[in-house]
């Protein structure tokens, strides 16, 4: 008997919206994400990596699914530790490239590009909100491969990408390419997201939505250290500065010392000390997570 898989009616539901890219299996320690006719297993041990292993095929069945190719990854602490997934089941002359849909937005995905493959699939519902919001001026901070600049741009926004990695902003212009898009009208920015935002601010740049989904640590090119427990309430403050009157600010992370108590409270003292009013907003809970799994989001609704 299967235990911790998603069922199969789920992803027929999947199915029905354009989507091929979501999570399939959960326990503590591990878990295994469907990428179109990809698996990609997460893993801290060898042994739970087995399991799933073990039971795919059966889950693979039962779902009318088939996967093509099997890549696994551990779940190293430090990021010095992270690497590329390997490949462990299927073709290995096939491209590490490949293309998957999320309600019908394509992205791209390269099994070579690093410890990330290119989406980060816990923020479908935000993604999926921020497209309804119909934003005019959109700002994505550490936009890695521009996902959320994508949907915005499809629903008729001008963006400004920031991420310190240009590679990560090539990835994110073939995304832009892969629906269709022009990229007329949207800026990409290699630099600090630290370094950016100043000078946005001095320009009296504004934004209808602002994306604040930080890692938990990075380090820019002059050494400056970005550490989400020190610099996620800096990081809010300069986007409030940034935010036009009714503007939504996704508010993210995925550092586990950081609960959504403690989000909800660092965006309640930010928007005091802005001295401005808005509410919370939660997108609805994915089905392919366990409660508790994923990152913890909020959006701050501006008035």
């Amino acid at each position: 008997m299967l235990r911790h898989w998603i069922p199969p009616d789920l992803v027929a539901e999947f199915a029905a919206v354009g989507t091929d890219a979501h999570r399939i299996f959960s326990e503590a320690g591990a878990w295994a994400e469907r990428l179109g006719d990809v698996v990609l297993v997460s893993h801290k041990t060898d042994a739970v990596r087995d399991e799933i292993l073990a039971n795919l095929d059966e889950w693979c069945a039962q779902s009318a699914l088939t996967a093509d190719r099997v890549f696994a990854r551990f779940l190293a602490k430090q990021n010095t530790d992270r690497i590329s997934p390997v490949l462990i089941r299927g073709d290995a002359e096939k491209s590490l490239e490949t293309v998957v849909s999320e309600n019908y937005v394509r992205y791209g995905i390269d099994f070579s590009a690093g410890y990330s493959v290119g989406l980060f699939i816990d923020q479908r519902a935000n993604r999926s909100f921020l497209q309804k919001r119909c934003a005019r001026r959109v700002l994505n901070t550490f936009s890695y491969t521009c996902s959320f600049s994508v949907v915005a741009a499809l629903s008729g926004a001008e963006t400004v990408s920031i991420d310190l990695s240009g590679k990560s902003l090539t990835r994110g212009k073939a995304n832009f390419g892969l629906n269709g898009l022009d990229l007329a009208g949207h800026k990409f920015i290699a630099d600090d997201v630290l370094e950016v935002l100043p000078r946005l601010i001095r320009k009296k740049e504004l934004f209808d939505a602002i994306i604040l989904d930080p890692p938990t640590f990075s380090r820019g090119a002059k050494g400056k250290r970005f550490q989400a427990e020190e610099n996620l309430t800096d990081l809010l403050r300069l986007g409030l500065q940034l935010a036009a009157p009714g503007a939504a600010i996704l508010l993210s992370t995925n550092c586990t010392r950081i609960d959504t108590f403690l989000l909800q409270r660092i965006t309640r003292s930010e928007l005091r000390v802005a001295a401005r009013q808005g509410k919370l907003h939660y997108t609805e809970a994915l089905p392919d997570f366990p409660a508790g799994e994923g990152a913890r989001t909020v959006w701050l609704l501006l008035v």
